[in-house]
């Protein structure tokens, strides 16, 4: 199976395209191989490749050893797709990534543990000791494994981009960032702009049937309308029970998670909607982005918040198990610390247990003070906005500029104190929740997408839009529409590599729909991440390709010292993107000329010049590869001969002529001869 990164159609031409194949090794368990190939476009001149530290090099073909981790392409004379064949271990035990605890430990006989066995009934082959608990693991029938990231450094004459590609050489699955190994079944599920894929491994029976995880995770995909909305979402059911696993789930990458098998659907802890949370989570996906300490309690409490009230609304939970499982938070240890400040806790999953009780409280607050208008899901979409990591101001100012100073004292009492809010009562969920709100869904709207420059003024379906080039102005319609049961405020945003480029920003009553449009202008090539609404696409803007020469005439082509000639070149663009040409017309004094010129995709055109020329002679008029010759002549020597002649006859008339003319070929041809 392979994972392609998904783009819009571009021309590919300046593209790095890295394919990673990935080899499960029975007989090396906890190991797996990776075959990197590298291929190399033209603008690159040189290329260095860096791999992970605990990578074996097996096998190098286009690739030589600098040093370290390093290896430097040897150029464009060995091959253009040089490989690299490696090994690596599989079984990671440490992980800095968002996951669902396998088991929570709480003081209390009510308080609720993970759906799924904690037991161990086996330890995978390679393991150096029963007491590790694995995220990733490899058992010699069956692995999963996290794909290979290598830091490609290059040296370029012009703008390219990078594609990568992932897939498993033999039976197993994998998104680009998870891959299994082993023969799986895969589900699919489309849920608008966003699609599902679960892979079920052949030697696993989920507790839940794929159809049941899909709708869960179609109906969250539609729901939760935080922004971050993903091309594809890829899910691993893995063995409960092989492996003494470290978590009940794992998101790892952009968009790719694991699941254990036997977690449930209808509990508060439902594993498969906090991995999928976790996918929407944008301001976790940028290195300019993210949070801080005093932040950093919004991840796991959005995440298992927003499980836990989906289920509630899919109608997979009673109120009664939503409440308990925030009550949780209300119980030691958990309830000792200070969210914002993680010394203060006296367990390291306090996030997991008081967090999603106190953002739960902060969403009822902000319904109550906003009468429906806003909710913790506007919360989530505004920090999936930001530039710039969530600092601890930037998040209680966001509190305060939708809900007003109250909801700040209130966020600041409940995650700056060790404070505990309440778990709320149904009548109190019912006055907060059961209010009209508005909903607001963006998409990018039926209408085309429009592509303007100086050179041309395009439109065309957004699956076709086509590389760019600096200076183009793109714009996108997107329609917004107010799906709930009031009206709300919208704003339809569109977003380049995380940043805010464009924002229309209005009111819109329930029920009615809208068309806005917003345009983005680069300046500089290169491969760009584009979010329109809740859509995701990536954009490709080069350099404006080079316009080529294809003929060359002069007019005339005999001419007179002094007189004029006029050069015209033929101009073609043959790329799918504007071109630039400046075209030197030359001749054997140097350039007499430049003329630029700026084409279309695919157009011809023809530029012109005017020369001369002060002495007799051939001349040699170049543009492009194409050359011309222009004859220079003094007024004709022929009729000053004939003239000369008939002077020195007696009688001039006709006949004279003819003989001075005779007279006149006859010197020419034993002047020729003398010369020859």
């Amino acid at each position: 199976m392979t994972d392609t990164t998904p783009t819009a159609a571009t021309d590919n031409d300046d593209t790095i395209r890295q394919t990673a194949v990935l080899r499960h090794l029975p007989d090396r368990p906890g190991e797996f191989e990776t075959e990197l190939t590298v291929d190399v476009p033209d603008p690159v001149t040189d290329l260095e490749l860096t791999v992970d530290s605990t990578a074996e090099v097996v096998s190098t073909d286009g690739f030589d050893h600098a040093g370290g981790d390093t290896y430097e392409w040897t150029g464009t004379g060995s091959t253009d797709e040089p490989r690299i064949t490696f090994r690596m271990p599989a079984n990671r035990t440490e992980l800095d990534h968002h996951h669902r605890p396998r088991q929570l430990t709480t003081s209390s006989p009510s308080a609720s543990t993970v759906a799924g066995s904690t037991t161990t009934t086996a330890e995978p082959t390679a393991a150096t000791s029963r007491d590790h608990e694995y995220y990733f693991v490899d058992t010699g029938s069956w692995g999963i494994v996290t794909v290979p990231t290598v830091r490609l450094n290059w040296w370029q004459t012009s703008s390219v981009s990078v594609e990568r590609t992932a897939e498993v050489d033999g039976p197993g699955a994998t998104g680009g960032d998870i891959a299994f190994f082993g023969p799986v079944t895969e589900h699919t599920r489309s849920a608008g702009s966003e699609s599902f894929r679960l892979a079920v491994p052949d030697a696993v029976e989920l507790r839940e049937s794929p159809e049941d995880i899909l709708d869960s995770l179609e109906d969250a995909s539609r729901s939760l309308r935080i922004g971050g909305k993903n091309d594809e979402v890829f899910v691993v059911a893995v063995p409960p029970e092989d492996v003494s696993w470290g978590a009940s789930g794992i998101q790892y990458g952009d968009s790719d998670a694991w699941v254990v098998a036997d977690a449930r659907l209808d509990t508060p802890h439902n594993v498969w909607l906090h991995e999928y949370v976790h996918t929407r989570q944008d301001f976790l996906k940028s290195a300019d982005t993210g949070t801080t300490a005093e932040t950093q309690w919004l991840v796991e409490a959005q995440a298992e918040y927003f499980a836990a009230l989906t289920t509630l609304e899919q109608e997979r939970i009673e109120f009664s198990d939503f409440r308990r499982a925030l009550r949780e938070g209300q119980r030691s240890p958990y309830a000792d610390g200070t969210l914002a400040d993680r010394s203060t806790w006296r367990h390291e999953q306090t996030d997991y247990v008081k967090g999603p009780l106190v953002f739960g409280a902060i969403d009822r607050q902000l319904r109550l003070e906003t009468e429906g208008e806003r909710t913790g899901r506007d919360l989530v979409r505004q920090l999936n906005l930001r530039e710039e990591p969530i600092t601890d101001d930037a998040f209680l100012s966001l509190l305060e500029r939708e809900g007003g100073p109250e909801l700040r004292a209130f966020a600041e009492r409940y995650a700056h104190t060790a404070e505990t809010p309440d778990a709320w009562s149904v009548s109190n969920h019912r006055a907060a929740f059961d209010q009209p709100t508005a909903l607001i869904d963006y998409a990018i709207a039926d209408e085309p997408i429009g592509v303007s420059g100086p050179t041309r003024d395009v439109s065309g379906a957004v699956d076709i839009v086509p590389t760019l080039v600096p200076g183009e102005t793109v714009t996108f319609p997107v329609a917004v529409e107010n799906v709930g049961e009031r009206s709300g405020s919208y704003s339809a945003t569109l977003r380049v590599d995380g940043s805010v480029v464009d924002e229309r920003s209005d009111t819109l009553e329930a029920g009615d729909r809208r068309v806005e449009t917003v345009s983005w202008t680069p300046n500089a090539p290169g491969r760009y991440d584009v979010r329109v609404g809740d859509q995701r696409l990536s954009l490709e803007v080069k350099s404006p390709a080079s316009g080529t020469v294809t003929a060359l005439a002069v007019d005339p082509e005999r001419v007179e010292p002094g007189e004029t000639v006029t050069a015209t070149a033929t101009v073609t663009n043959d790329a799918n993107r504007p071109a630039d040409a400046t075209v030197h017309f030359r001749t054997p004094a140097g350039v007499a000329d430049e003329v630029t010129v700026a084409l279309a995709p695919g157009e011809t055109t023809t530029v012109e010049t005017d020369l001369t020329f002060d002495d007799p002679g051939r001349y040699e008029v170049a543009a492009g590869d194409h050359t011309v010759v222009v004859s220079v002549e003094e007024e004709s020597a022929i009729p000053a001969a004939v003239e000369e002649a008939a002077d020195a006859l007696p009688g001039f008339g006709v006949p004279a002529t003819v003989v001075a003319l005779g007279v006149v070929l006859v010197l020419g041809l034993v002047g020729r001869r003398t010369d020859s």
